[in-house]
Formats: structure tokens, sequence, C-alpha cells
């Protein structure tokens, strides 16, 4: 129990550290600044060191901590819903961030300075959390700290299945976001956190459901196992693929591609009255004299 009071500790500074830097961050730096780069950094730190907390409570908590399974997706649920709560609109997902380019709801400079924030803030969380694990606080830290060079692989399955299950995951994921997109954050939040809790209990046995390439770039592929090309094809490639479908599927089209939809046919705003014309007055008179 100590090891786990130790790791929720962890999620808790982290969030209120990450949660100080976006509102100094708010405070100081123009709005466009904090929008495109300050705040996406900090959620995407954030972002990545809860998961790699999660994930040493996957790999030893059973032993060192005595967190099951079903304790496992509720800290992982609580954590995306606190995620959903603070993000401030933020995404910490380059997947996400190209689809509000393909959307034409992004530029192009605010969408590379988005893509850039996502990389400095996982690193970022990656480095902290090393720092964190190396007090060695619990057992679980400890046996984190001595792993840490020698991490296994979260690919536990063939590379073409592995990016079919990462793009499926994605598919569902950026639907959801389409679908929600301007609905209000408290009911957003939940569903978010459901689907991504979802998404894990049957996807993370193969690949750990990351559908985030810069979450999984900074969590696993530094381990042993597969070679960076396959990595990429995996968990890049197949959240890419599964966000384009789900553009295609919600929208018909890619906005920022082409104006017209390619799978819906379009209704008319207008329609043709049915049945026959009434007879004017003008027709009548001119029958009685013909």
């Amino acid at each position: 129990m100590a090891g786990l009071n130790v790791s929720l500790s962890f999620f808790v500074a982290t969030c209120a550290l990450c949660e100080t830097a976006r509102r100094v961050s708010k405070a100081l730096l123009p709005t466009g600044a904090y929008t495109s780069f300050a705040r996406e950094v900090a959620g995407a730190a954030q972002l990545a060191a809860c998961c790699l907390e999660i994930r040493a409570l996957e790999e030893f908590g059973p032993w060192a901590a005595g967190v099951g399974p079903d304790l496992l997706l509720t800290l992982l649920f609580l954590v995306f819903l606190v995620h959903g709560a603070t993000f401030d609109g933020a995404s910490g997902n380059p997947a996400v961030a190209l689809q509000e380019f393909l959307l034409a709801e992004a530029t192009l400079p605010s969408t590379l300075l988005k893509l850039v924030a996502h990389v400095l803030g996982s690193q970022a969380a990656g480095a902290m959390t090393q720092c964190c694990w190396a007090w060695e606080l619990s057992d679980l830290h400890l046996l984190q700290s001595l792993m840490a060079t020698h991490c296994s692989s979260t690919l536990h399955t063939s590379v073409a299945f592995g990016a079919f299950v990462e793009g499926t995951c994605a598919f569902f994921f950026h639907l959801t976001l389409l679908h929600l997109r301007h609905s209000l954050s408290i009911h957003r939040a939940p569903a978010v956190a459901l689907l991504v809790t979802i998404a894990a209990y049957t996807a993370g046995p193969y690949t750990s459901a990351f559908f985030n390439p810069a979450l999984a770039a900074s969590v696993t592929f530094h381990c042993s196992g597969h070679s960076f090309l396959e990595y990429a094809q995996v968990y890049w490639l197949g959240p890419l693929a599964g966000m384009v479908l789900a553009i295609l599927l919600h929208q018909g089209h890619l906005p920022r591609l082409f104006r017209r939809n390619l799978l819906y046919r379009q209704k008319s705003k207008y329609r043709s009255p049915k049945g026959k014309l009434a007879t004017g007055p003008v027709d009548t008179l001119e029958a009685a004299q013909g």
C-alpha cells in the first residue's frame, strides 16, 4: 500500500506542477504562444509522466504495490478524467494536432509548433520521471529505476497486427473527438476517459494502446525487441491512418485537401413542390377565351 500511496502522490504532484506551469505561462505569454506551444508542452508532459507511472504500476505493481488489473484500470480512468478537466484545450497528441490541420481549423505554422511542443513535453516528462524514480521512494520506483535501461517493448504481437490495433483504437478515439468537439468539457472528458480505459483493456495486451505518436516514442521506442522502423509503423503510421479514416467517415472528405464531399451526397437546401401546380386566375381567363 505504501508503493501505491507514492504513485498517487506522484500523479498529484505531476498534475499540480503542470497546472502551475499552465497558469504562469498563460499570464506571461501572448495568447498565440500559449495556445500553440506552452499549454501543449504542459499537456504532453503531464500525459507522458502519468502514463510512464501507470506502465510501471502495470509491470511491477502486483509485486511491489499490490495493484491488480481492476485498480489499474480505475486509476487510468481517473487520470484521464483529470487530464480532460485540466488540459485547458490542449491535446498532447500529434495526431489530434494533424486532425485539426486536416479539418482546416489550424494553420500550418501553428500545427508545426504544436508538434514540436509535444516532442519537448514528452521528453521532459521522461527526464523528470527518471529523476523521481532515482529517489527510490518505494519498492516500485526502486525496481523501475534498476530496470530503466533494460525496458521491455510494449509491442507483443506482429508489426502488421500491431499497426491494425493502434489504427483501430485511433479511429474510434478520433471519431469520438469529432462527435464531441462542440460539446461541453463536463460531457467530453468522461466519454474520452471511458474510451481510453476500454481501449487499454482490450488492446493493451498487444500494443499498450497508445494511439499517440509522441507518447509512444517517449515510452517504448528506446526499448529493445523491435527496430525503430517497426515501432514507427505501429505507433506512427497506425494512429495517423486511423485518424484520417475517422475524418473521412465523419466529414466525407478532408477539408484541407478536398472541397467536394467524396462519400456523402449533398442534399439540396430547397425542395421542389410535389404534385400538380395550381391554376392561377390568368391561366383560367386565357382558357375561357380560347
